[in-house]
């Protein structure tokens, strides 16, 4: 990032409530999360879901993590577009986190019945 944009971030970052920080971190997390390195092998997948429990006060940011650890069979680009959408509704629009996190677990499990379809 050029100079001048990392200081317009800082200024941004510093003018935000404690709870509008933690959102921007989420979503700085959520962006940096699926920019990720693929590994050269691929390991052997489970073929049904690997439930974790749903923390109380779990992030958005959180939840997709363990949702990926719950359904790793399933390719993360697929949904992209719609977490990408859901975490932005949590971030810009502030809907609340449970309700994100309710849509996000809706979304993983339907894309999981479509991968059964096909498989």
């Amino acid at each position: 990032m050029r100079p001048a944009a990392e200081r317009r971030l800082s200024k941004l970052f510093r003018s935000l409530d404690d709870s509008s920080r933690q959102s921007l971190l989420d979503f700085a997390e959520f962006l940096a999360s699926r920019s990720g390195n693929a590994e050269a092998e691929q390991p052997v997948l489970p073929t049904e879901p690997v439930p974790e429990p749903r923390p109380m006060d779990e992030s958005v940011v959180a939840a997709i993590k363990r949702l990926r650890r719950t359904y790793p069979m399933l390719e993360g680009a697929t949904m992209l577009n719609q977490a990408s959408s859901l975490m932005a509704a949590h971030v810009l629009q502030g809907r609340a986190a449970r309700d994100v996190i309710d849509e996000l677990e809706t979304l993983f499990a339907e894309r999981f019945e479509a991968y059964k379809g096909r498989n």
